[in-house]
């Protein structure tokens, strides 16, 4: 392994050990993979551009390209160009991402949950912070000054951690860090030759490399790389809070950690509403007499992209025995404990527990876990509710309208949270929610005329044919046709109440059910339901109603409804076909059409294992990135090869020897013989250095014609040769001398007693390379730098060393029978052989 491949590994390598110390703060720390095959590709992209070699800025600069269009292809596929190109939206979407995630790490609790804002600050932080470690330690060879940002990564996370095992760390890049100047030191050692304090190892009269601190450079490497991938996954999670070391924040308590996400109900909730025969899911026993606010909440939809309303991913703890008293609630609102029991029947599995709102305990079998901010319970393990039966109790809460209307500010950071709105949401949004509460003096005012707009007086007709849509342009759309079903009605006015500035979310779950002469209460699959959320400060959470003839409208909504007395049980619209079936039906009752689009299914099948906007697994990630290299690197192989080789044999030329032998041209034979000499072939291994390499000059000088235009033409001397470049790629005077004198040169060795080297033919080389390209049109000179025509000799190569292998394949499994020497390639222009 060459010195800079070795310094680029080991600041690889000790990128990844520093940002072990971020492991802690999130859960789970697949990021952590994917960062480390994203900088594999950066670290191979400098070490492609050193190698070629490229100028070193264009180097950091190819580098940092292929980041971002690395960046790109995972977080904002869908924006970019082609899936792979940055454009203008593709840098909007990442930037709301980042501020998604700096707004998540001020939210969540060590771990936090992996969400797309905190995954993008990871993954992009470690891969600039190994970029400028791999420009300080490989490119411009000095290691020292990586040290800089291999701190500030490791400072970041030791600032945001609770300070629990930061030594272990520390320790972890602090090793790092000496590996990378351990390596610069053997590099730095190895250029004087013995090492002082070391005997030189000799086998005969042959004496070895120098002897060095570590044996070799790769095990530098690869002890540091595996220390990076493995130590991590032995080493135990901190807790505390992303910003506070207490610990204090969303999530924090006992019973460990997690997330909690799902996909988008949208289509189940339809799905459930549009069965041919309606069946019994839940048995709803209740202390309460009043079934009117018997809403069984499932989950909260309270992140809101502009496209549809879906759940915020959120920390998870233990089911605590005594639930804490809903936020915003206080203790000057009326509200009276009820005691509900459920039974789930076998048919329906679902992974949230439905319970009324909000509750203060619940009594469950099974493994269940605690999400504070909507105050859901979520199934851990797979656990589901088919067959469960539970008691939750719950908080009657009933404010009067007067309180509702007198509720001070919210909080600031509240208000922020569940106010947000995307600038891809339609203004006719915005306008038609100022139109409807013009007029309006406080935000129960505004709350009341969105409910009213929609269920009484706005015109609108409830449908479940309707199609849920999707797009910026849904909820504007449902505004102009004014039809459709639940979903329409609550994300819409959620959405109109946000642009007014109350803090609004999307509450999923059932209406309630019709009553059984048990005393118990039938809950189906058309009772499935989804209402909007408005905040109020004293009061907290409230439900609003705006789908007409669906749910029960709240009585602190009604102007003559005095809210100190309990209202009567209001009938509650329903279909005439829908009496509970007692019997559950299977997946025959959906209807065919809904079965032709695998539709059919139980009410709200939300899966936390499966979470909407998460992203593809780690496998298809680095499958997408392995063909977004194939799709950049493949078009450029021609050009990189070329500059190579250009490289390769101008240096040959530059550091040409008097005499001694000559090494392969190129590294190795070049497949070719001396172009534009008909009958010569040149034994390279045994001809003089000179000879070599003004071979090697001459068959760039002819390469470089070929790429503009001007074919090699094997019937010509040397000199003739160059007569006819000059000719033709009418040259001025003092270039045409400059290829003279590389054909004069040629000659010289060819048939000279003593063949000697001439210096200067490199620069002769260059002065005809930038005389044809001034000249040529522009189309000429990018066809001349990305698709070379000499670049064919690559393909000429792997023939001939194809056919040279299959001889000695030959040679080996018919080692009695004479051998022959395989029949010579086809001619090509520049190469022939004899």
């Amino acid at each position: 392994m060459s010195g800079p491949a070795r310094m680029a590994l080991c600041a690889m390598a000790a990128t990844l050990m520093a940002a072990c110390a971020l492991l802690p703060l999130v859960d789970p720390a697949t990021w952590f993979l994917q960062a480390a095959i994203l900088l594999a590709i950066q670290t191979g992209v400098g070490a492609a551009g050193r190698r070629i070699p490229l100028p070193r800025p264009l180097t950091v600069l190819l580098q940092a390209l292929v980041t971002l269009m690395l960046l790109t292809l995972v977080f904002a596929r869908e924006q970019a160009l082609a899936g792979l190109l940055p454009g203008p939206d593709a840098f909007r979407y990442l930037s709301d991402l980042l501020q998604q995630g700096t707004d998540d790490v001020n939210r969540y609790a060590i771990p936090a949950p992996l969400s797309d804002g905190i995954q993008l600050m990871l993954i992009g932080g470690v891969l600039v912070i190994g970029l400028a470690v791999d420009v300080l330690a490989a490119t411009f060879r000095n290691a020292a000054p990586a040290g800089l940002p291999l701190l500030a990564l490791y400072s970041v996370a030791a600032g945001l951690s609770d300070g629990a095992g930061e030594w272990v760390w520390f320790l972890i890049a602090a090793v790092g860090y000496l590996m990378l100047l351990l390596a610069e030191s053997r590099e730095r050692l190895a250029q004087w030759g013995r090492v002082f304090g070391g005997p030189a190892r000799s086998t005969g009269l042959e004496t070895g490399g120098a002897v060095t601190p570590v044996r070799t450079g790769r095990r530098i490497g690869a002890v540091a790389l595996g220390l990076a991938l493995v130590v991590p996954l032995a080493l135990p999670a901190m807790n505390g809070g992303l910003l506070d070391g207490t610990g204090r924040g969303v999530g924090a308590g006992g019973g460990g950690g997690g997330t909690i996400s799902a996909v988008n109900p949208l289509v189940s909730l339809r799905d459930s509403l549009n069965v041919n025969q309606d069946r019994q899911v839940l048995t709803v026993r209740t202390s309460s007499a009043d079934i009117s606010n018997l809403y069984l909440r499932i989950v909260s939809l309270d992140d809101f992209d502009g496209t549809t309303w879906k759940p915020a991913k959120r920390h998870i703890t233990a089911v605590p025995e005594q639930f804490p008293t809903p936020v915003g609630l206080g203790t000057d609102v009326r509200s009276a404990e009820v005691r509900t029991q459920v039974t789930v029947a076998d048919s329906y599995a679902q992974d949230w527990l439905p319970m009324p709102y909000p509750p203060s305990s619940v009594r469950v079998d099974g493994s269940w876990r605690y999400e504070p901010v909507g105050m859901t319970l979520v199934g851990d393990h797979g656990q589901t509710t088919r067959g469960l039966t539970y008691e939750v109790r719950s908080l009657d809460v009933r404010p009067t309208p007067q309180q509702l209307a007198n509720a001070p500010e919210p909080p600031g950071a509240l208000t922020r949270e569940y106010t947000q709105i995307p600038d891809s949401l339609p203004d006719v949004v915005a306008s038609t929610a100022r139109e409807v509460t013009d007029g309006a003096r406080n935000r129960y005012e505004q709350a009341v005329a969105l409910q009213d707009y929609f269920a009484v007086t706005g015109g609108f007709q409830y449908d479940t044919e309707v199609e849920v849509g999707s797009g910026p342009r849904a909820i504007a759309r449902f505004l102009e046709d004014k039809q459709g079903f639940c979903v329409h009605y609550s994300f819409a006015m959620a959405a109109m109440a946000r642009t007014l500035g109350l803090p609004a979310r999307v509450a999923v779950g059932f209406a309630p059910g019709t009553p059984q002469g048990d005393q118990s209460v039938a809950v189906g699959l058309r009772d499935a339901h989804a209402w909007p959320e408005l905040y109020f400060e004293g009061v907290g959470w409230t439900r609003f109603e705006p789908t007409p003839t669906r749910g029960t409208t709240p009585s602190y909504t009604v102007p003559d409804a005095p809210g100190s007395t309990t209202p009567d049980v209001p009938d509650v619209a329903r279909p005439t076909d829908a009496a509970p079936s007692a019997e559950p039906s299977e997946s025959s009752t959906c209807v065919a059409q809904d079965e032709r689009r695998q539709l059919c299914g139980g009410a709200l099948p939300l899966n936390p294992e499966k979470p909407d906007g998460a992203g593809p697994p780690w496998y298809q990630t680095a499958g997408w990135i392995l063909l977004g290299s194939v799709v950049v690197l493949v078009p450029l192989l021609p050009m990189l090869w070329r500059i190579r080789r250009r490289s390769l044999r101008l240096a040959s030329a530059r550091h040409a020897p008097a005499s001694g032998a000559a090494p392969p041209v190129d590294g190795q034979p070049d497949g070719d013989g001396a172009a534009g000499l008909p009958g010569v072939v040149i034994d390279e291994p045994s001809a003089e250095a000179a000879t070599g390499h003004v071979l090697a000059v001459w068959r760039e000088l002819t390469d470089t014609a070929w790429d503009y235009g001007i074919v090699p033409d094997d019937a010509l001397t040397p000199r003739k040769a160059a007569a006819r470049i000059a000719r033709l790629g009418k040259l001025d005077e003092p270039t045409a001398r400059s290829v003279h004198r590389v054909a004069g040169a040629v000659e010289q060795v060819l048939f000279a007693p003593r063949p000697r080297a001439v210096p200067g033919l490199a620069d002769d080389v260059r002065g005809l390379r930038t005389s044809l390209r001034a000249q040529a049109r522009w189309t000429a000179r990018v066809r001349a730098t990305l698709a070379p025509r000499s670049a064919v000799r690559a393909l000429w190569d792997l023939s001939d060393r194809w056919t040279a292998r299959k001889a000695r394949w030959t040679t080996a499994c018919a080692p009695s029978t004479s051998c022959t020497t395989p029949a010579s390639p086809p001619s090509r222009p520049g190469a022939t052989r004899t």
